[in-house]
C-alpha cells in the first residue's frame, strides 16, 4: 500500500483486525520511510446489482435508499429499518444475481415487515401496492387479519393437546 505521505509503494502492516462482522479487515499500517502510521481497509468487492425500475430504467442496488423507503413505514416503529435492508442486500449477493425487479425488491421488504411488525407492513404495503381505493386497502388488513386469527387458533390448539 502506497504511503499518504512519501508515496513510498510499500508499507508494513502493524496490526490486522476484522470490522463489520467479519465483512471487512481494518489494518493499521506503517511507512518505513517516512514513519507515518495511517489506516486502511479491505472489503470484498462484490459484483453490483442492477435494480430494474417499473419504468424499465436501470439502476445500481442501493441499500441506503432501500432502508430509507423501510424508515418511512417504519416511523415511531420499534423496528430497525438498516437491519432489514443490510438482510435483504446478503440474500442479493449470496443469491448471485446481477439483475433483480424492484417489484421482487418490494416483496422481500414485504416479507420482512410482516415478521417484524405489522403495522409498517402495512404501511409500505400501501404505498407499494398502491391500493386505487379504500376496498383494496381493506381487503389487505382483512387478509392480514384472517391470517393471524388461523395462527392464533392454531397455537392454541397445541396448547390444548399438551
Amino acid at each position: 500500500m502506497k504511503c499518504p505521505v512519501c508515496h513510498l509503494p510499500d508499507s508494513r502492516v502493524m496490526d490486522s483486525r476484522p470490522i463489520d462482522d467479519g465483512s471487512s479487515i481494518r489494518r493499521r499500517r506503517e511507512c518505513p520511510s517516512c514513519g507515518k502510521r495511517f489506516t486502511t481497509y479491505e472489503v470484498i468487492d462484490t459484483e453490483p446489482i442492477a435494480v430494474i425500475k417499473r419504468d424499465g430504467r436501470r439502476e445500481i442496488f442501493d441499500k441506503h435508499k432501500l432502508a430509507l423507503g423501510i424508515q418511512r413505514a417504519c416511523q415511531k416503529r420499534d423496528v430497525n429499518s438498516e437491519q432489514i435492508a443490510e438482510s435483504i442486500e446478503a440474500e442479493l449477493q449470496s443469491s448471485q444475481v446481477t439483475e433483480i425487479s424492484s417489484t421482487d425488491i418490494g416483496e422481500l421488504v414485504l416479507t420482512r415487515l410482516k415478521e417484524t411488525d405489522i403495522i409498517s407492513y402495512i404501511r409500505f404495503a400501501s404505498v407499494y401496492r398502491e391500493f386505487k381505493d379504500i376496498d383494496s386497502f381493506m381487503d389487505e388488513i382483512k387478509s392480514i387479519y384472517r391470517r393471524s386469527r388461523k395462527k392464533v387458533a392454531a397455537k392454541a390448539e397445541v396448547k390444548s393437546d399438551d
